[in-house]
C-alpha cells in the first residue's frame, strides 16, 4: 500500500523542494497551500502530487483530511515567514504559526491511529542574540519576535506531544536556508538570495555594517537530506535538532563567490549597522549529524547550482 505524506504549505520553497524528492520516491503526496506565499509554479505535476487550496487555520478541512486519508507522515511547514510581518500584524501571525499548529496536533491525536512521524519546522530564529557560537540545541533562547515566539512555543507543543500521548513527534530549526525557487520580492528572503537578485537585475544593494557579519547559509538539498531523515530515523523522536552546515560565511564572502559567478561587480551601498542586527550565526550540527546527515554542499558548490539552476529555469 503506497504510504501518504501530507505538506502543509507545500507550495513554497524549502516545501516543494521536499514534495518532489518524495512524490519521486513513490509516496502520495498531498499538499495544503493557501498560495499566500507559495506558488502554483513550485507545485509538482506528478500524478501522485494532490494540491488542496485551502487554509491550516480551516480545522474542519484538516479534520475531513485525515479522517479520509489517515496519513502516514505530516510536515507541518506552513508559516507566515516573515519577522517583519510578525510585528507588524502579531495576532495574524500567531493564529498561522502557533493555534493552527496546535489545532493540527489535536486533530491528529484523536483522528490519525497510523501516525509514524510528525515534522515540525522551527527555525534559528529563536536562539536571537544568544552569543555562543556555535549555537546548540541546549543554546540559550532569546525571543525577540512574535515569529521566534510562535516557533518556539509550537516547538515545545510537538515535543510535549510526543511526551504526553506518546506521538511519534520530531522539531527541526532551519538556519539560512537558500536556493532556487526562493523568492527575493519576499519580506523573509534571506540576503543570499537577495544579493543574487541584484547583480541579475543590476539592482544596487545596501549592505549594513562592514559586511564581516556571517551566518550558516545551508543549501536546500541539504535541508531536504535533514527532513527525510528525521522522517524515517526511528530513534529521532522526541526531539529538536539545529540543520545547516557548521560553517560559516560572511557576507563579503557571498558577494565576492556571486560577483565571481556573474563576472561583475555589484552595486553597494554602506550604511550603519541597525539596531538588534545579529553579528554571528552558526549552527551546531553535532546531534543531527550522529544520526547521519551530512551536508554535501559547501557555499562555493551550492552557489554554482543555485545559479546553474535558476538560469536553466529562466531560458525553459
Amino acid at each position: 500500500m503506497v504510504e501518504k505524506i501530507l505538506i502543509t504549505g507545500g507550495a513554497g520553497f524549502i516545501e516543494s523542494h521536499l514534495v518532489d524528492l518524495l512524490a519521486t520516491k513513490g509516496y502520495d503526496v498531498y499538499i495544503v497551500d493557501n498560495l499566500s506565499s507559495g506558488r502554483m509554479e513550485n507545485v509538482s505535476t506528478r500524478e501522485n502530487v494532490f494540491f488542496i487550496m485551502g487554509d491550516i487555520r480551516n480545522v474542519d478541512l484538516m479534520k475531513s483530511l485525515i479522517i479520509k486519508h489517515q496519513f502516514d507522515y505530516v510536515f507541518n511547514l506552513a508559516a507566515v515567514a516573515s519577522v517583519a510581518e510578525s510585528i507588524d500584524n502579531p495576532l495574524e501571525t500567531h493564529k498561522v504559526n502557533h493555534e493552527a499548529v496546535v489545532h493540527l496536533l489535536g486533530l491528529l491525536r484523536e483522528y490519525n491511529s497510523n501516525l509514524k512521524r510528525f515534522i515540525f519546522s522551527s527555525s534559528a530564529a529563536v536562539y536571537g542574540n544568544c552569543p555562543e557560537l556555535p549555537k546548540k540545541e541546549t543554546s540559550d533562547i532569546r525571543l525577540l519576535s512574535p515569529y521566534a515566539i510562535d516557533k518556539y512555543a509550537s516547538e515545545q507543543y510537538v515535543l510535549a506531544y510526543g511526551r504526553l500521548y506518546d506521538l511519534p513527534m520530531v522539531a527541526v530549526r532551519f538556519f539560512n536556508v537558500y536556493g532556487p525557487r526562493q523568492n527575493p520580492a519576499s519580506d523573509y528572503s534571506g540576503v543570499l538570495s537577495i544579493v543574487k537578485n541584484c547583480f541579475e537585475q543590476n539592482k544596487q544593494f545596501t549592505i549594513y555594517g562592514d559586511g564581516t557579519q556571517t551566518r550558516d547559509f545551508v543549501y536546500v538539498k541539504d535541508v531536504i537530506q535533514a527532513l527525510e531523515l528525521v522522517m524515517l530515523k526511528n530513534e529521532m523522536q522526541h526531539a529538536v535538532y539545529n540543520v545547516g552546515t557548521g560553517r560559516s560565511t560572511s557576507l563579503n564572502d557571498i558577494i565576492a563567490a556571486l560577483s565571481k559567478s556573474f563576472e561583475k561587480e555589484l552595486n553597494i551601498t554602506v550604511k550603519a549597522s541597525r539596531a538588534g542586527d545579529i553579528k554571528d550565526s552558526l549552527a551546531d550540527i553535532s546531534a543531527i549529524t550522529s544520526h547521519g546527515y551530512q551536508p554535501h554542499y559547501d557555499i562555493n558548490r551550492g552557489l554554482s547550482e543555485y545559479v546553474k539552476e535558476e538560469l536553466e529555469i529562466c531560458f525553459k
